[in-house]
C-alpha cells in the first residue's frame, strides 16, 4: 500500500516520514493554494492519503482568519473531493479546539460542536469539507501534541526548567496529551483500513492517557527528565492568551478502539522515549 501525507515540518508529519509514508512539502504542494493539493493528488499513484499539515498557530489565527480558513478548512475539502474522484480514502487529523471545553465528561466523536475562536472554527470547517466529499475518510481529533521535534509543551517545560526552579502553569484545562509518534501510528492503521473497507468512514477521537491537567503533565515531565522545579497550578484566567482555550479537552476514545484496534496510549511511556531522543547525546 502506498501512503502520501501532506506535511514535511510538523511534529505528526516527521513521525510519518519515520514510518516510512511518502510526504509532501509546502514546496511540492501548499496548503495555502488548496488546487495545488488537489492537483498533486491527481497525479499521484498513492491509494490513500493522510492530512497532517494544518495552521496551527492557534493565537496569531485571531489576526490571520482568512489564512487559516484556506489551509484549516479550504485545502482539506480540496483534497478530499480529489481523493473522492480517484476513489482513495483519506485520514484527516483535527482537534479538540472543535468543541467549547464545558462539563467534565470526555467528548464523544458525535457531540455537537462549539468552537471557543478562529483555529478551532477553521479545523471544524475542514471537517466538514471533508464529510461533504463523498470520500472514504477518518476524521482523527487529538490533543496536546508532543515529541521531540518542532514546538511543544514538552519541549517549552524543558527550556523553563533548565533555566527556573519555579514555574506557575495552569491547573484548570484537562485532556490528554498525545505522542505525535502515537498519532502517526493509529493514522496508518486507519489509512489501511479503509483502504478496504470504506464503510469505516467517520468522525473519531485518540488522546493519550490518563487525561491529566498542564500542572500535573509539567510536573511529571520534570520528574521523569531529572530536574527540580516547583509547579504552582493557576487558573487559566492568571494566563490570557488572545484565543481562549477549552478547560475540558478529555475526548471519548471509544469507537476508534471499536473500529480499528487502536487503544489510547499511555501518554507517559511516550514522554519517555521523547525525552530520551531529546537527552540522546
Amino acid at each position: 500500500m502506498s501512503l502520501l501525507a501532506f506535511g514535511q515540518t510538523g511534529q505528526v508529519a516527521k513521525e510519518l516520514a519515520r514510518l516510512g509514508v511518502q510526504t509532501v512539502g509546502r514546496a511540492e504542494a501548499d496548503l495555502s493554494d488548496p488546487q495545488a493539493c488537489a492537483d498533486f493528488i491527481a497525479a499521484t499513484d498513492a491509494n490513500a492519503i493522510i492530512n497532517a499539515a494544518a495552521y496551527t498557530a492557534v493565537d496569531r489565527a485571531e489576526t490571520e482568519e482568512a489564512l487559516a480558513q484556506t489551509v484549516n478548512g479550504d485545502a482539506p475539502g480540496a483534497i478530499a473531493l480529489a481523493c473522492a474522484a480517484k476513489g482513495i480514502p483519506l485520514v484527516h487529523i483535527s482537534t479538540d479546539y472543535v468543541f467549547n471545553g464545558a462539563g467534565q465528561a470526555p467528548f464523544a466523536p458525535d457531540h455537537p460542536t462549539a468552537p471557543l475562536g478562529v483555529y478551532g472554527r477553521t479545523k471544524l470547517a475542514g471537517e466538514d469539507a471533508v464529510r461533504a466529499s463523498g470520500a472514504a475518510h477518518a476524521i482523527l481529533r487529538t490533543s496536546w501534541v508532543f515529541s521531540a521535534h518542532g514546538a511543544n509543551f514538552v519541549k517549552t517545560m524543558l527550556r523553563l526548567g533548565a533555566e527556573r526552579d519555579a514555574l506557575t502553569v495552569v491547573a484548570d484545562q484537562i485532556g490528554g496529551p498525545t505522542s505525535a509518534r502515537a498519532i502517526a501510528m493509529a493514522c496508518v492503521t486507519m489509512a489501511k483500513a479503509l483502504q478496504s473497507d470504506h464503510s469505516k468512514s467517520g468522525t473519531y477521537h485518540f488522546s493519550g492517557a490518563p487525561d491529566v491537567s498542564w500542572a500535573e503533565f509539567a510536573r511529571v515531565i520534570f520528574k521523569e527528565a531529572g530536574l527540580s522545579v516547583l509547579v504552582t497550578d493557576i487558573p487559566s484566567s492568571d494566563y490570557p492568551t488572545p484565543a481562549k482555550r477549552p478547560l475540558n479537552s478529555r475526548l471519548d476514545c471509544a469507537a476508534t478502539s471499536a473500529g480499528f484496534g487502536i487503544a489510547r496510549p499511555d501518554w507517559r511511556a511516550g514522554l519517555r522515549d521523547v525525552l530520551a531522543e531529546i537527552q540522546k547525546p
